[in-house]
């Protein structure tokens, strides 16, 4: 997949589980895995899932959060 959105995946101690985030659509826009691999595969399929929706809707997707990096 080549989508150029945010994919934030951290450990959680509560759930005992890597959540996977996706930033640009919203707070409740995340999923989970056992292991970091299998939220970042959960997290893309979520993305594709959320990405077609929008699509589907004719809703305009989020703007994508992009990392400027300047020499310093």
């Amino acid at each position: 997949m080549n989508h150029p959105y945010s994919i934030l995946i951290q450990w959680s101690e509560e759930d005992q589980k890597y959540i996977a985030s996706l930033p640009e659509f919203g707070p409740y826009a995340h999923t989970h895995g056992s292991t970091y691999a299998e939220a970042l595969e959960m997290a893309e399929e979520v993305l594709s899932m959320l990405i077609e929706s929008y699509q589907e809707s004719g809703k305009p997707l989020p703007q994508p959060e992009v990392l400027s990096l300047q020499a310093a």
